[in-house]
């Protein structure tokens, strides 16, 4: 979608795609559950449970705190990740919303 079409849609709805959009790859749903699993800031550890390299990990990770679903504090030399509670509570509301508005009891096809 080209950055000029967006005011064609609803500020809920442009929400929504961009949320989609950070969560839109496994590697990224892994690291939010390994984050929500561990509930505490992880250091290090995404590489190695992840299998993929450090690089790929970095660039996974990257897109998560723009979209501001984690967040990031530099301890030492390393970067320590945990969910953002405030962003992570608008997701949920967003998507719980946006699941319940669709009602099917019957089958299109």
């Amino acid at each position: 979608m080209g950055a000029t079409k967006t005011d064609l849609f609803t500020k809920e709805q442009n929400e929504i795609a961009a949320m989609a959009k950070a969560l839109a790859h496994p590697a990224r749903i892994a690291i939010l559950q390994y984050l929500v699993k561990k509930n505490a800031c992880v250091c290090g550890d995404l590489v190695d449970e992840l299998g993929l390299a450090q690089a790929t990990t970095s660039q996974h990770l990257k897109e998560l705190k723009t979209a501001g679903i984690i967040q990031g504090t530099i301890e030492g030399v390393s970067v320590c990740y945990c969910i953002n509670p405030k962003v992570w509570k608008q997701y949920k509301e967003l998507f719980n919303v946006f699941f319940k508005e669709v009602d099917l009891q019957q089958t299109c096809c």
